[in-house]
């Protein structure tokens, strides 16, 4: 998937000088309220699961900022359970909620609470996992996912030293055994993740500069549903126990989120991997969680993706207030988002690559982590 970021960002501005010049837009004029009538809107907030942290920041965050501007706020959380997030929907769509801000579970599964949010009149939000097949989506708020894989084997091919941080030549030449894991099939954000890292790693897997040891390499079969890290450790072990016999070693394991990350290092801890006589393979990651950025520190896993979430929550209120003002939000990216029925107005922010040699410029000095938290 190649993004066109001029054309995105021209489509961007083309669209908001439109939607000024006429004074709405399908979605303005159907769903947003008129300006000046919202003074202490319900704003339904839907997370998915308090057992990552990054989502109770990222409802903390949403939340807070919400409340500052005057709104009210109804922040669920569904604990990866698609029926229970269905309901908390349904319930605040009958409470009279104002703009609907909907982290997904599944992306497919909400067809009927949008299709009632539409017929209320309610805005939708999708908050960084696209909802996917239904018109009923407004706006998205994410970060670049393609740019994040890219990110992620990029890390790969540096920690195994074949490529520089500066995107040169490495010393090393290979051939390094990897394995590929990549995030929930229900998910779209995962094949944005996956395709990104692929469109890095091919020409180093076409000319053997890495090999998957275990043939792997489609997403179906090296997606973990619901990003579970106990799944993410079977599947580890289990390639262990089928490919990695005798002396041949696992080099590096392309992994798309810290959670999985942990439990692959669990696996690999319980093969033997984490001694002085044999390292862990390079681990990546996603979300700067703060066991991983510990794991980091500790020359465990070897990197991860940080996406600061402060921005994102940031981004969506300014795009949630924009659209209860009867106003048409920031994007800066009108191609790329297509949910199989339209495409989203999204807007993309940026990540970073976080490793040991920078985690303390990217995560300690901005303030999303202190010191004491780190125990560095």
């Amino acid at each position: 998937m190649r993004l066109n970021r001029m054309g995105a960002v021209a489509s961007a501005v083309a669209l908001v000088a439109a939607l000024a010049a006429c004074g709405s837009s399908e979605k303005t004029a159907d769903q947003a309220p008129a300006a000046g009538d919202n003074k202490g809107a319900l704003v339904g907030v839907t997370m998915p699961t308090k057992s990552s942290e990054r989502w109770i920041s990222d409802g903390d965050n949403v939340k807070k900022q919400l409340e500052a501007l005057g709104y009210t706020v109804d922040l669920q959380y569904a604990e990866n359970d698609i029926p229970t997030q269905t309901q908390q929907l349904d319930n605040q769509i009958t409470k009279g909620a104002k703009l609907l801000i909907i982290a997904s579970i599944d992306g497919t599964a909400i067809t009927t609470q949008l299709e009632n949010a539409k017929a209320n009149k309610i805005p939708v939000i999708a908050y960084d996992r696209l909802i996917r097949d239904s018109p009923n989506v407004d706006y998205y708020a994410t970060f670049d996912n393609f740019k994040v894989g890219v990110q992620q084997a990029t890390s790969l091919l540096v920690g195994l030293k074949v490529l520089n941080a500066d995107g040169t030549p490495g010393s090393a030449k290979g051939p390094f055994n990897i394995e590929l894991f990549a995030g929930s099939p229900d998910d779209n954000n995962a094949t944005f993740f996956f395709n990104g890292a692929m469109s890095v790693l091919k020409p180093f897997l076409d000319n053997k500069t890495l090999t998957v040891k275990s043939g792997q390499t489609d997403f179906k079969t090296v997606a973990i549903l619901r990003w579970d890290p106990a799944t993410a450790q079977k599947r580890m072990e289990n390639l262990l126990t089928s490919t990695y016999k005798g002396d041949v070693k696992v080099d590096g394991v392309l992994s798309p989120y810290d959670g999985l990350s942990i439990g692959i290092l669990s696996a690999l801890k319980s093969s033997g991997y984490g001694t002085a006589a044999q390292k862990y393979p390079v681990v990546t990651g996603q979300d700067a969680e703060l066991a991983s950025v510990k794991s980091i520190i500790a020359d465990e896993q070897y990197a991860t993706i940080y996406k600061d979430t402060r921005q994102l929550a940031k981004t969506t209120v300014e795009m949630a207030d924009a659209v209860l003002k009867g106003q048409a939000p920031q994007t800066n990216n009108t191609t790329d988002y297509d949910n199989g029925v339209k495409v989203v107005p999204s807007m993309l922010l940026q990540s970073v690559i976080v490793d040991k040699t920078n985690y303390k410029k990217e995560l300690v000095d901005t303030g999303y982590y202190t010191e004491a938290q780190l125990g560095s």
